[in-house]
């Protein structure tokens, strides 16, 4: 199947909800797929839904601005660092730093990563009322075009626009600036994953209806987890403010697997291994001199040493031997833990050691035995791995990451303490290779903290992390300014040049102080690059005689991050690298089924190089051909399209040829 695509300007966060509803109520949508809410509501009997004019919702001006906003098209490309990437220690790297807009950065992820992500944290701006939070949105619309596309009046319209673009601190902008960003990230996370936000108290009630109205359910609300971040002297208008929260939502309570403490001091007592795990000695003996008889609980055990034993009492056959119990005569013979069916079932669990005065009898002369009879229990059979962790915490102050980022050389204000992010993992049980993203990542505490966390439990987990390049200034932080300005030498000092700096200054210290690890310690970086100027089509259908966009003047460097692009909304991690592919001195990329034509330069002996490579390469199977038709002449994209068709019939294969622009 041959068919053209306008992507690059239609980069959007993929709606599952529209898709299962197309899914299931298919006679609901119009012919150009716009879904009739009328027609979907009178399929529904009262006793389904009862669709009441009264309910109870969070309602804000901006509202439907910040609907706009999460399905707004991307407008931007993503563009690798390439001297970065190819660092020895960033080259295989699974780990993103990404330099951008995190709205942007989002929408670009939201094909490749979506529910990939484990835990997502995020400590985004207070919203304090003064020098906090202030947004300022950089999105191009007028009041008419406001008004067609959410359809408002032109006095709301312009409300809107006024504290999009006028750096408003007001609840409603602040919601505004939130929802499209939360609504993203849920869709990124896994079905079992788990959000940590930070917040002040300003906003934390917002927050709360926003998450439970809006974007995940009250139903999958897990806590509000105040944090005592500080001591304090500063003067409060009431109190003396120490605190701030966390508030925790789940992506689906239903699939919340282990939260909680991992039982980290019982698991080291496991120190013994077998072919079926880590176990340790169960502490009380299989004998139990306190228990009543029972009929199936009183049998002869063989030892080592070719002896028989049985708990003290008065019934003693002289057969020892018989596959069976022996019923007690009285309440005064003891038995054993276990009944005679679990012992037979589990004679390879026991353990046996040294007599003690409580050992039970030996068989020949009644005597006590030379073993006492333990039974084996092992880590992966219990039930509750975890302990509840407390509604409060305590023990991770803003000042621990203070000092540590002064003992990497770091004076960085407001940070969090990497050690509450490791907590967080290990409440959520993120396992050894699951997705850690932090989209306000600051100094990159949450990187550092995968990190650590890996070194020590000699994990895979991976990082994704997102920062604006927010501009420092001699005014508003001089330290940070000099810091970036004189000691990294960068003339126009950012948030994200000291996010950077965090993450390599704290690999360094990991690898000077563990010279053996060979985990993952390093990081590839990408940032988001505005879309062409005049990248535009005003035309229902490319017509290859018009000049709608001159592509002699994109350089190297604009396929490139053209192709960075296609390739993660085609669903391919950021962190994967296509191989490159010689069709008869033309150059191809390929991954994931997926085979790119990007250059200029295509031939016929280029087509019938591939032709050949896909008959002949078995490891070669596209499923996909994406030609940028801007640098493939027409010939040459009806050839590709023509013998593709063809191909098609003749092998009964299904390749799609995609004409993209």
């Amino acid at each position: 199947m041959s068919k053209d695509q306008k992507i690059t300007t239609d980069i959007k966060v993929p709606n599952k909800d529209l898709e299962t509803l197309k899914i299931h109520f298919p006679h609901c949508f119009d012919k150009d797929g716009n879904f009739q809410i009328e027609k979907f509501k009178n399929n529904l009997t009262e006793k389904e839904i009862n669709f009441s004019t009264e309910s109870y919702g969070l309602d804000w001006l901006g509202k439907s601005y910040a609907r706009l906003l999460a399905s707004d098209p991307a407008n931007t490309l993503l563009k690798a660092d390439e001297t970065h990437n190819a660092l020895p220690e960033n080259a295989n790297s699974e780990n993103l730093l990404i330099k951008g807009d995190n709205l942007e950065v989002l929408k670009h992820l939201a094909n490749a990563y979506y529910e990939q992500v484990k835990m997502v944290y995020i400590d985004p701006p207070y919203n304090t009322g003064s020098d906090g939070f202030v947004y300022n949105d950089d999105r191009k619309y007028t009041v008419k075009e406001l008004q067609n596309l959410i359809g408002i009046d032109a006095e709301k319209a312009k409300r809107i626009l006024d504290f999009t673009k006028q750096k408003s601190n007001s609840h409603s902008a602040w919601l505004t600036f939130m929802y499209p960003r939360l609504y993203i990230a849920k869709q990124l996370l896994k079905e079992d994953g788990v959000i940590f936000i930070s917040i002040g108290e300003n906003e934390v009630a917002q927050l709360k209806v926003l998450m439970d109205e809006e974007i995940f359910g009250e139903e999958n609300f897990i806590s509000i987890v105040p944090r005592i971040a500080k001591k304090t002297s500063d003067k409060g208008t009431y109190f003396k403010p120490t605190k701030d929260y966390l508030i925790v939502f789940a992506k689906s309570i239903n699939y919340l697997d282990g939260f909680g403490i991992p039982k980290t001091d019982d698991f080291n007592k496991y120190t013994e291994k077998d072919e079926k795990g880590f176990y340790k000695k169960n502490g009380a003996s299989l004998y139990q001199p306190s228990l009543d008889s029972r009929p199936n609980q009183r049998y002869w055990i063989e030892c080592p040493d070719g002896s028989f034993v049985i708990p003290p009492g008065n019934n003693y056959p002289e057969v020892i031997a018989d596959a069976s119990y022996i019923k007690p005569k009285s309440n005064d013979d003891k038995v054993w833990r276990w009944s005679w069916q679990t012992y037979l079932e589990n004679k390879d669990k026991l353990i046996f050691t040294k007599a003690s005065s409580k050992s039970p009898l030996i068989n020949e002369k009644l005597e006590q035995s030379k073993w006492n009879i333990y039974d084996k229990v092992y880590w992966d059979d219990l039930a509750d791995k975890t302990n509840l962790p407390e509604d409060i915490i305590y023990d991770y102050k803003n000042s621990q990451a203070t000092k540590h980022l002064l003992s990497l050389g770091i004076d960085f204000s407001f940070s969090k303490p990497k050690e509450l992010i490791e907590y967080l993992m290990k409440i959520v049980n993120v396992k050894k290779d699951e997705i850690i993203m932090d989209f306000f990542a600051g100094s990159g505490t949450t990187g550092e903290a995968v990190m650590d966390i890996n070194l020590n439990g000699n994990g895979k987990r991976k990082f994704i992390l997102v920062q604006l390049p927010e501009v420092i200034t001699e005014k508003n932080n001089k330290s940070m300014y000099d810091f970036v300005k004189n000691e990294l030498k960068i003339s126009e000092p950012t948030i994200f040049d000291i996010t950077k700096e965090r993450l390599i200054r704290a690999s360094t210290k990991i690898k000077k102080d563990n010279k053996n690890y060979e985990g993952d310690l390093g990081f590839k970086i990408f940032e988001t690059t505005p879309i062409w100027e005049d990248y535009n089509f005003e035309e229902e259908q490319f017509d290859s005689s018009q000049t709608l966009f001159d592509a002699g003047k994109l350089t190297e460097d604009d396929i490139k991050a053209l192709l960075t692009t296609w390739k993660t909304y085609d669903g391919i991690a950021l962190t994967q690298d296509l191989e490159s592919v010689d069709l008869s001195g033309y150059t191809a990329y390929y991954g994931n089924g997926r085979l790119y034509l990007m250059n200029k330069g295509f031939t016929t002996d280029s087509l019938k190089a591939l032709l050949e490579k896909i008959d002949t390469d078995k490891h070669f199977e596209p499923k996909s051909i994406i030609a940028f038709g801007y640098h493939l002449e027409s010939k040459s994209l009806r050839e590709i399209s023509e013998n593709v068709k063809t191909y098609n019939n003749k092998k009964k294969s299904d390749i799609d040829f995609i004409t993209r622009y």
